[in-house]
């Protein structure tokens, strides 16, 4: 575990807290533009202080996270949440999450491709199950 003294840089702190799996994952995710500090790129060698709040989009995730501590090397999920506080709103939350809930629509086999009317009602199906969910 780091002092609060020592300069400890986002990417590395990014994979310690086991937001990316791996350093160079989180690397390419701030050159990318994917970490923001208050709505500003950060480059991975930005140096991390406690008590600034990161907007990471990883994916179609987007998370907010507050630093609370900070930690140099990689540890067990358990002990890398107490380094950060999670702030996602829940709505973006949830919202992440019903994607993989989404309806899945089957055709039986040999019926051979869906027609425009059939492509039309299967669009209408699935906009009409993302109103319900919102």
């Amino acid at each position: 575990m780091a002092n609060e003294t020592e300069k400890l840089r986002i990417d590395k702190y990014l994979w310690a807290i086991r937001i990316f799996k791996t350093r160079s994952l989180a690397t390419e995710a701030c050159k990318a533009g994917k970490v923001k500090l208050n709505g500003q790129n950060v480059k991975p060698s930005y140096v991390v202080k406690i008590g600034e709040r990161y907007t990471i989009q990883k994916g179609i995730e987007r998370k907010e996270i507050l630093v609370t501590g900070l930690l140099e090397r990689r540890m067990d999920a358990k002990t890398a949440v107490q380094f950060y506080e999670d702030h996602t709103p829940v709505e973006e939350t949830y919202g992440f999450k019903s994607v993989f809930h989404a309806p899945i629509l089957k055709r039986d086999r040999g019926t051979g491709r869906p027609t425009k009317r059939d492509r039309r009602e299967i669009d209408d199906l699935k906009n009409d199950w993302w109103e319900e969910g919102k």
